[in-house]
């Protein structure tokens, strides 16, 4: 009870804080921030506390969560100002929205596994919705990866899906067939689609085998990184540069930096 206490109270102090930098006599660059110009810096944090999960780094992700915190108060703070909504406002809506999308725990209701909760998870959120289907909600903005991903997942949980892990692959190889035909076909507009109906295939494989594929991909990329770094600091200990290197320079260094433990793991 004690420790509930001091986190409402910390609350308070936080809401109060960005309320005196935003007042009068407060920070002249935390006045002049509009909903636009946090945008980019509310993003970037968000990608910071993504950073600071892929290294295990819990202190880390304690003071990126702060950051993201503050953005939150802050917006409320901006709405407070423009007589739009407050940040009790914020927290009333959300409280109110986890009870009413949580009946098993906060109703009557039951269910017997995680199937069912998203699937009653979807017909409340039916219910809420007043125009769009199940896909209206997702930012066309999110990256495409996770995007196709979470999109995939949504009509999953009503039943639109692959069988097994097996059934996807065999839609895979179709498509990948189908992209080598526009290829050969030299047909620029259909090798972009079957290149995106392929892509999309492939993420819907990830999402049956338990991969992330934007998780996975970053690590490749990781890899990649890692491996070419490897390659120029190999060329400049010899005293070469890489824009001079060769291919097959290149292809050896390349080899030997993928026996070489990783770093970053």
């Amino acid at each position: 009870m004690a420790e509930q206490k001091r986190i409402g109270e910390l609350f308070e102090e936080l809401v109060e804080t960005v309320a005196r930098l935003r007042g009068e006599n407060g920070c002249p660059w935390d006045r002049e921030q509009t909903r636009e110009s946090l945008k980019p810096l509310m993003l970037e944090e968000l990608y910071e506390a993504f950073d600071a999960i892929d290294c295990g780094n819990e202190e880390a992700l304690q003071e990126e969560l702060g950051d993201m915190l503050l953005h939150i108060v802050f917006h409320a703070q901006i709405g407070q100002e423009k007589g739009t909504f407050t940040i009790g406002d914020v927290l009333t809506r959300i409280i109110a929205k986890m009870y009413k999308r949580h009946p098993h725990v906060f109703g009557r209701e039951k269910v017997r596994d995680v199937d069912e909760v998203l699937l009653n998870w979807e017909r409340i959120k039916e219910k809420e919705r007043q125009k769009g289907g199940m896909l209206a909600s997702l930012p066309k903005s999110l990256p495409a990866l996770l995007r196709a991903f979470s999109m995939q997942a949504r009509v999953a949980r009503v039943g639109f899906d692959w069988k097994n892990a097996e059934e996807v692959l065999k839609k895979v190889e179709e498509e990948w067939r189908e992209f080598q035909e526009a290829w050969k076909a030299n047909d620029a507009k259909r090798l972009e689609e079957e290149w995106g109906d392929l892509i999309f295939a492939l993420v819907n494989l990830a999402r049956h085998l338990g991969i992330q594929p934007e998780d996975a991909l970053q690590r490749t990329c990781d890899r990649f990184a890692e491996r070419f770094s490897f390659i120029e600091e190999s060329l400049k200990a010899l005293g070469k540069n890489i824009a001079e290197a060769s291919l097959e320079e290149m292809d050896a260094l390349w080899e030997k930096a993928k026996k070489e433990p990783l770093k970053h793991s």
